[in-house]
C-alpha cells in the first residue's frame, strides 16, 4: 500500500509544481508541506494543524482526503507501543495473558478510531470537563492580547475610553457568535481574526479569534483570544469630516492615489482571475457588513466588490488578480505585485490638504 507521504509527493509532481508554488496556492508554509510529504509530524504545533493542512494539501491536489485520514490513522495506530508487561514471559495464567492482549488491541482500536474521528470532525479541542450550571463569570481586561477558555454567557469585562463594555459568548453552534453590550452579535470562524467596533465609533477597535471550539457542543466551551487591531485606521462611516489625513504609517509599504474628489463617493472593485488565488476580502467601517470573506479562485473567474469606504483585500498571488476600481464615471487599473506574491493592500478614502478626498491604494507589511 502506498504511504501517506509518497502519495502527497506523487500528487504534487504529477502536476510539476514545488512546495514554493503549492504554498503560494494553498496558503500553507512550503516546511509544513515538506513535512507532509517526509511523514515527519513532530514540526507542527499540534495535530489538528496536521489534519488542517493534510486536508487543505489533499484537495488541492485532488486527492481523497477520506483515504489521506486513514493512512494517517493507520500510521498513529503502528506507533502505538506495546505495554511491556505483555513482552514479559508469562508461564502462568495463559487465560489472564489473552484477555490482556484483547484488551490492548481494543485500546489501540479506540485510538485510531478516534484520530478518524477527530480528522472528520475537524477542529481538535482541549479535554475540558463540561461546564456546570453555576452562574457566568466575567473577566475584567486588564491588558491586552488576553487568551481565555469562555463557556456560554460567560464576558470580557473591558475597560476603554473611560467606559466599560461587555463582549459575551452568545452561542457555541456551527459558528461562534459573542455579542457586544447584549446587542451588537459577531459570527466567528474557527481561526479566523474578526475585527469589531467597540466604541460605536465606525471603526474597528479589536479582533477576537476563535482559537479553539467544537461545533454544536457548548459544553466544552471556546478559548478566544483577544486583541487590539492594529490595521490603519483611516475611514469613518458616519463623517466624512472625520477622515484622516495622508498617514506615513511606517507600516504601509506603499500609497497611491487612484482618484480625488471634492467629497467620497461608493466604487467598486472589479476583479477577473487569471490564475489560481487564494483571495479574501473584508469591507471597511460599515456594522452593517462585518466579516472577513475568503475564496479559492480559479483562471477566468470574476468578482465585484462594492463599498462606500474601503476594502481590505489580500491575494496569495499578486499577479493572479487583474483588478480594476469603478467610481465617478472612471475606471482605473489597480498594481499589486509581482507573480507568486503574497499581498495585504487597503483601497480606501483619505482626507488630503484643502478639504480634498483620495481613494488611494495602501500595500501593507
Amino acid at each position: 500500500m502506498e504511504s501517506l507521504g509518497n502519495k502527497l509527493k506523487t500528487a504534487r509532481e504529477s502536476r510539476n509544481e514545488t512546495y514554493d508554488e503549492v504554498s503560494f496556492k494553498i496558503n500553507v508554509a512550503s516546511r509544513y508541506l515538506k513535512a507532509l510529504e517526509a511523514e515527519d509530524f513532530s514540526v507542527f504545533p499540534g495535530e489538528v494543524y496536521v489534519l488542517g493542512f493534510m486536508k487543505n494539501y489533499g484537495e488541492y491536489l485532488g486527492l481523497d482526503t477520506e483515504k489521506l485520514f486513514g493512512l494517517y490513522s493507520a500510521m498513529k495506530l503502528q506507533e502505538q507501543p506495546m505495554p511491556t508487561e505483555l513482552l514479559k514471559p508469562q508461564s502462568q495464567f495463559p487465560v489472564k495473558l489473552l484477555l490482556a492482549v484483547l484488551g490492548v488491541l481494543a485500546l489501540l482500536a479506540l485510538i485510531g478510531g478516534g484520530v478518524y474521528l477527530a480528522a472528520k470532525n475537524m477542529p481538535k479541542f482541549e479535554a475540558s470537563a463540561p461546564k456546570s450550571a453555576s452562574k457566568a463569570k466575567n473577566w475584567r481586561v486588564d491588558s491586552l492580547p488576553i487568551e481565555r477558555r469562555l463557556f456560554v454567557s460567560d464576558s470580557f469585562i473591558i475597560p476603554y475610553k473611560d467606559a466599560e463594555y461587555r463582549l459575551t459568548l452568545a452561542s457555541v453552534e456551527d459558528t461562534l457568535t459573542v455579542s457586544l453590550n447584549n446587542a451588537d452579535v459577531i459570527a466567528l470562524n474557527l481561526g479566523i481574526e474578526t475585527p469589531f467596533d467597540v466604541d460605536a465609533d465606525g471603526l474597528s477597535d479589536m479582533k477576537i479569534t476563535a482559537l479553539d471550539f467544537v461545533k454544536n457542543k457548548p459544553s466544552t466551551g471556546a478559548r478566544l483570544l483577544l486583541e487590539f487591531d492594529n490595521s490603519p485606521q483611516n475611514i469613518s462611516q458616519t463623517s466624512a469630516q472625520a477622515l484622516p489625513e495622508t498617514s506615513s504609517d511606517s507600516t504601509n509599504r506603499m500609497q497611491t492615489v487612484i482618484f480625488s474628489s471634492p467629497t467620497p463617493y461608493p466604487f467598486t472593485l472589479q476583479i477577473v482571475f487569471q490564475d489560481y488565488c487564494l483571495f479574501r476580502w473584508e469591507i471597511l467601517a460599515e456594522s452593517n457588513r462585518r466579516g472577513r470573506n475568503e475564496q479559492y479562485f480559479e483562471r477566468n473567474r470574476e468578482l465585484s466588490i462594492q463599498a462606500q469606504n474601503g476594502i481590505r483585500i489580500g491575494t496569495s498571488n499578486a499577479a493572479a488578480a487583474k483588478i480594476q476600481a469603478v467610481g465617478g464615471g472612471v475606471q482605473v487599473p489597480l498594481e499589486l505585485g509581482a507573480p507568486g506574491e503574497v499581498v495585504v493592500a487597503n483601497i480606501h478614502w483619505i482626507k488630503e490638504e484643502e478639504n480634498r478626498y483620495s481613494l488611494v491604494l495602501t500595500l501593507l507589511e
